[in-house]
């Protein structure tokens, strides 16, 4: 809830911009035209800007409260956070934030002696005097006594300072001319126009009226009067803000062309592919030239882990590298979409964008810590049958607890058996009801804010409290939308539809034999009965509709018969999010969610997956952040999300084509390299942007690469203990450590800020010092270990029996021993050392022959010189050992260290080493003490590598 709270707080700090006055004008293209809804022949002339009209004393026009008096307030900042448009108020005035409610609004202006609109005395209204007077206004002067923004409040109050409550009227598009802007030097400049067109047919330049901003002042700053300038090159978007209304518009300064030498990638390819060509035409707009493609090997990587999560073994690595098949990343991609891997991955994923958290599930189920896993399997089984994906979101948003024509009965015995292991059995049910049991999505407000961002990527908290300031949504739009989801009922275990009740007694009545049991001991009795097979009572999901009941239904209709007056009858409603039309309800109000959903005029849907997807495979979705698709908040490419959306839904919501359809694309597969027109974007898919992996992902790596060849591959093959499988999921007061240090997602509000792919220096700590990793990397099972025994040399001291253990600690003990006998032997006059020096130094070198073999020993002579010189023991080197026994034989001469190398290179960064990385890598492991702990600091340098940790 922090994070909410935060994000609530972010969106609250919009306020209008400082005026930049007098500027000078320069074109920008292309200029759009005045667009209409009246016919070629019936065109309407916009009204020229208010400024103008009221710029004379003469102008005797009476303004509209709502299309120009809350405006103008608005763009004068009265009605800020920091002003009259806080939640506290200010000088006991307080108005809506950003002005969109304007019954509330008009309401307070008026409030009696209040003075603030006083139409008997006109200029005595402090709606015009404060504003006028610095030392009277806390706000400072706003205006000055005579200008237009003067006139026009001042001509509302004279007019009778009216409004009709509850008649607002209806802004049909706001038209921005340019609609585009292209600078071409970082000193030009451009004014907008901004065009309002109502439903009345009424058409105004409201460019004084609006509110402005920018999304990325370094590239194009803009004032309030809506002069854009230029600033580096790039593309962002200024917003324009009026009425419900928000609009973007893009800006562009394409660089100056570029000159590329032999080091630089540059693609050498027409692009064909629909995703390519969109791409390719913003880079053309921008001056950019997108890198080469990637090599097999940067591919064959970054294929698996983005698909499956799962780093590709040895063997298909070598195997990829050597084919020779012109067709051979397509059908790299296909098996990967074929694997189990892709289903596990990809129901963590959905996992983290459904709210999938044993801790919200807590008591939801009658057996513990069951709950998450029952929902993966769910997911996972749907994703490797390539369920639809609206059907998968149909099987959550409709879910019911029973099946079709099942009782409860029988919905309790399928759920018991589930619950103790058969999760395949849950996953075959058509509903996946836990989605609405969690318990902190049990109040309508919480489901309306959880339901916007699961399945719309929306961020619509804010207009919890207010007209939300990025986007369309009122206050009023989010409580209709809220009020949907209050007939729902789930969440504990306890709760069941009241035709279930009866049986759910009978079920309780056996489990206590009749006794009277406190919470612990009946959740205890629960447990233990499900657990040896016996029957117990499940919770129930079930929508309690408010509509008029068949009693209510006849009397009413013989009452009609007789002629009586009938009252109203006062169904409940609710709306859907931008949909005018009521939704009553007296039935279940989540199939119509669910039409309106998969429904191809639905303009968040399948863009939202898409999106989500795309970030997936490039670090950033074409909107971005993924769950805030706002109007101020633009797609970087609004064509290349159209046409994929739209794609998707025709393909009829298939996701493995969309996976194929972005992996297969040229924007996918080009390589990291840089050259001079990309260098700096990262926005616009000119390139492979490097980024750090996700936790599951980065965890499993570190699993598969240091472990032995036979672990890897069945870890790969049963998947069950991965990471990315669910094999490591949360649960209640207990995490992974690493996978908290790597962003695992903590899934408490269905934002998608609840995971994070920054790095750390925890991150660095524990891939280079954490017990975790040199466990691994020293295992006896592991990876060099099985290295070692190839090369016939011994295994790392982590494979060492208890014997040679305790041999360790007898002669650190021996050590020990012998510092202290020579402390005191120092510590003794010159004479008598002199006198029992022979006698000592053949003691020392008696005790010490029975370690001298393992460990090197100082001489006497330099221990007595400086007694605390031996304070640790150190192994004698292979080496040493073998060239004091006369057999000198250097690692580097056994048959098979370089493949060793290679397998530590394809093992961990999925490729060959070059020249010098391998002689690097001999030579470091024939110098170390050991080679097994060469080979050891070899694997550990490369986890330790930025190569190993991101995808590139």
């Amino acid at each position: 809830m922090k994070q909410l709270s935060t994000r609530l707080l972010a969106c609250c700090l919009a306020i209008a911009a400082v005026p930049i006055l007098n500027p000078k004008v320069v074109l920008a293209e292309p200029v759009s035209p005045i667009r209409t809804d009246q016919s070629a022949g019936d065109t309407v002339l916009p009204a020229p800007p208010i400024s103008s009209r009221y710029a004379a004393d003469s102008a005797k026009e009476v303004p509209d409260f709502q299309k120009h008096v809350m405006p103008l307030l608005g763009r004068l900042g009265c009605n800020g956070r920091a002003c009259h448009g806080s939640f506290q108020g200010r000088g006991d005035f307080q108005l809506s934030l950003f002005g969109y409610d304007f019954s509330a609004d008009h309401q307070a202006l008026m409030a009696e002696n209040t003075g603030r609109v006083d139409v008997d005395d006109v200029d005595e209204s402090l709606i015009l005097a404060k504003p006028t007077d610095a030392d009277m206004h806390e706000g400072g002067k706003r205006f000055e006594k005579g200008q237009w923004q003067y006139r026009v409040l001042r001509n509302w109050i004279a007019a009778g300072a009216a409004f009709k409550q509850g008649q607002t009227q209806s802004l049909e598009k706001l038209e921005i001319q340019p609609a585009e802007i292209r600078f071409a030097t970082d000193a030009d400049q451009v004014s907008l126009t901004v065009i309002a067109h109502w439903a009345d047919g009424s058409v105004e330049d409201v460019t004084p009226l609006c509110r402005f901003s920018s999304n990325d002042d370094s590239i194009a700053a803009i004032d309030e009067t809506g002069l854009v300038r230029s600033g580096d090159t790039g593309d962002t978007h200024v917003i324009v803000y009026y009425d419900n209304a928000v609009a973007p518009v893009p800006v562009l300064q394409p660089l100056s062309p570029s000159k590329f030498d032999a080091q630089q990638s540059v693609a050498d390819t027409t692009p064909t592919q629909p995703i390519d060509v969109l791409i390719q035409q913003k880079l053309d707009k921008l001056g950019i030239t997108p890198s080469g493609l990637c090599t097999d090997a940067a591919f064959v990587r970054r294929a698996a882990l983005d698909i499956t999560g799962v780093l590709p073994s040895t063997e298909r690595v070598e195997a990829f590298l050597a084919d020779n098949a012109t067709d051979k990343r397509e059908q790299l991609i296909n098996e990967l979409l074929e694997s189990p891997a892709y289903a596990a991955w990809w129901a963590t994923r959905l996992s983290d964008w459904t709210g999938n958290n044993a801790e919200q599930l807590n008591n939801v189920l009658p057996v513990r810590n069951v709950g998450t896993k029952l929902w993966f399997q769910w997911l996972r089984s749907r994703l490797e049958n390539n369920t639809p994906y609206d059907q998968i979101i149909e099987g959550i948003v409709t879910a019911n607890t029973r099946q079709t024509d099942e009782s409860y009965l029988d919905y309790c015995r399928e759920m018991t058996l589930a619950c103790n292991g058969d999760l395949d059995r849950f996953a075959q049910r058509d509903g996946m009801p836990l989605f609405w049991s969690r318990r902190n999505f049990q109040k309508p407000e919480e489901r309306a804010i959880g339901f916007a961002y699961t399945f719309l990527g929306v961020r619509i908290e804010c207009a919890q409290c207010h007209k939300h300031p990025f986007d369309q949504w009122s206050k009023q739009d989010f409580d209709d939308f809220s009020k949907l989801f209050a007939p729902i009922r789930s969440g504990n275990a306890n709760q069941v539809s009241p035709e279930s009740k009866e049986t759910r007694d009978e079920l309780m009545e056996k489990l206590t034999g009749g006794k009277k049991l406190n919470g612990g001991e009946l959740r205890r009795a629960i447990y233990k009965a499900a657990e040896t097979g016996v029957v117990v009572p499940f919770g129930e999901l079930y929508v309690n509709t408010r509509g008029i009941s068949d009693k209510a239904k006849k009397q009413r209709a013989a009452a009609k018969k007789k002629g009586n007056k009938l009252p109203p009858v006062r169904v409940p409603t609710g709306k859907i999010l931008g949909i005018e039309q009521e939704l009553e309800l007296s039935e279940d109000p989540r199939p119509a969610l669910m039409d309106w959903l998969r429904d191809e005029s639905n303009p968040y849907f399948a863009k939202a997956i898409v999106n989500r997807v795309w970030s997936n495979y490039f670090g950033i979705g074409i909107v971005d952040p993924t769950d805030d698709m706002n109007l101020a908040n633009p797609p970087s490419n609004a064509a290349l999300l159209d046409h994929l959306a739209v794609e998707f839904i025709r393909h009829d919501f298939d996701l493995k084509w969309l996976h194929r359809e972005i992996t297969l694309s040229d924007a996918y597969q080009r390589s990291a390299a840089t050259n001079a027109s990309n260098a700096l974007d990262r926005t616009n898919f000119a390139r492979h942007i490097p980024r750090r992996l996700p936790a599951e992902v980065v965890f499993d790596m570190v699993a598969l690469a240091t472990g032995s060849t036979e672990k890897a591959n069945q870890l790969r093959s049963e998947l069950d203990e991965m990471a990315i499988a669910d094999g490591k999921p949360r649960q209640r007061n207990q995490s992974n450590f690493a996978l908290d240090v790597f962003g695992q997602s903590i899934r408490e509000t269905n934002c998608d800020c609840d995971r994070s792919d920054a790095p750390s220096l925890l991150q660095s700590i524990y891939l280079r010092n954490d017990f975790e990793m040199y466990k691994r990397i020293a295992d006896r099972d592991g990876w060099v270990a099985e290295a070692c025994k190839d090369l016939g040399v011994a295994a790392p001291n982590a494979g060492q029996d208890p014997k040679a253990n305790a041999k360790q600690r007898a002669a650190d003990a021996l050590r020990k021993q012998l510092v202290n006998r020579i402390k005191q032997f120092a510590k003794q006059p010159a004479a008598r050392q002199d006198k029992q020096r022979e006698k000592a130094e053949q003691q020392f070198d008696k005790a010490t022959q029975r370690i001298a073999d393992e460990f090197n020993v100082p001489t006497f002579a330099s221990l007595v010189a400086d007694p605390n010189s031996w304070n640790e023991l150190e192994p004698v080197t292979s080496n040493k050992r073998r060239a004091k026994n006369g057999n000198a034989d250097p690692a580097s001469d056994k048959p098979g260290l370089e493949r060793i190398v290679d397998q530590a290179y394809l093992r961990t960064l999925c490729r060959y080493p070059d020249d010098s990385e391998s002689e690097i890598a001999m030579t470091y492991i024939n110098e170390s003490d050991s080679p097994s702990d060469g080979i050891e600091g070899l694997m550990w340098a490369l986890v330790n590598t930025k190569e190993f940790i991101i995808s590139h």
